[in-house]
């Protein structure tokens, strides 16, 4: 619920000041597939996951992400080739059972610590940089909307997309 801040313009001698009514302890998590098909635009999935769940998880688990994967094989209709940071719940051992069990998946690790790699991680800087700048969230309904509304705008952005993807060596320029 922390806005982040970018430049901005004022009158000289008079500093903007972004009023933030309250620090909150509330957070949004977002998993995102950049992808592309030989032939065709690059696409964004991506499923928020906002942390007033059920269960009482504040972020997501092997099963979120298995139904994201699941989500992006039905939309993309075809074998997917996975290339995954090293976070935890990727390598835990459910997923990697649900990996071996469909043999249209492929995943391949990145080497730890190496964001630029990896082609999402420029999409949360674009997302930061542009939609959640310098703004501060009346409440997690609104940070949720914000950002939802900032992921729509970039699945739009086919040119931003090859960029990031171009950017990492995943794909080579048009």
């Amino acid at each position: 619920m922390t806005p982040p801040t970018t430049r901005t313009w004022s009158r000289r001698g008079h500093t903007p000041v972004i009023r933030v009514r309250g620090r909150s302890r509330r957070r949004l998590s977002v998993a995102a597939l950049l992808c592309y098909k030989a032939g065709e635009p690059s696409r964004l999935v991506y499923r928020p996951c906002p942390d007033a769940r059920p269960d009482g998880r504040k972020s997501f688990s092997w099963k979120d992400y298995r139904d994201l994967i699941q989500n992006a094989h039905h939309q993309l209709g075809g074998p997917i080739v996975l290339v995954w940071d090293n976070l935890n719940t990727h390598l835990t051992a459910g997923m990697r059972r649900y990996i071996a069990d469909r043999d249209w998946l492929t995943v391949f690790q990145l080497p730890p610590y190496a964001p630029d790699l990896n082609p999402v991680e420029t999409i949360w800087s674009i997302l930061r940089r542009t939609s959640l700048a310098n703004r501060a969230f009346a409440n997690p309904d609104d940070l949720v909307t914000t950002v939802r509304k900032g992921l729509r705008q970039l699945q739009y952005r086919h040119d931003v997309l090859d960029g990031c993807l171009t950017g990492t060596g995943l794909r080579t320029p048009p």
